[in-house]
């Protein structure tokens, strides 16, 4: 694999992260509400500085391995307490249909993330 192939996706990827992060800082009170335990706006501000922070250190290729894999493991959390909640209490079909969605994404950045951990690793 040549360098540009190897490059270009993680930092496309990583370009996601900061800017997931930056929108929880952004829109931590409007997000809030989706935070299934107590003290909402803060775990809106921790996540977001944790996305920031897997952005950077892919970027940097510095505890990328534990970045990936830290990552990977919130991206799960929220599927499990935030989107599968959501989907099983969508009062329409659209609304369903579009957490789905979401939820794939978030399967999809769990996959991407563990990639990059591997990566790191070796």
């Amino acid at each position: 694999m040549n360098a540009l192939t190897a490059t270009v996706p993680r930092y496309l990827f990583s370009a996601v992260m900061i800017i997931f992060g930056l929108f929880h800082f952004m829109g931590g009170s409007a997000m809030a509400s989706a935070v299934p335990i107590p003290g909402g706006v803060f775990w809106v501000y921790f996540t977001g500085l944790a996305l920031i922070a897997a952005g950077v250190s892919f970027i940097i290729k510095k505890y990328d391995y534990l970045a990936g894999l830290l990552l990977a493991a919130m991206l799960l959390i929220f599927i499990l307490l935030v989107k599968i909640p959501a989907i099983s209490s969508a009062t329409d079909q659209m609304a369903m249909q579009m957490t789905i969605a979401d939820m794939f994404k978030d399967l999809g950045l769990i996959a991407g993330s563990l990639m990059l951990a591997h990566a790191g690793k070796s």
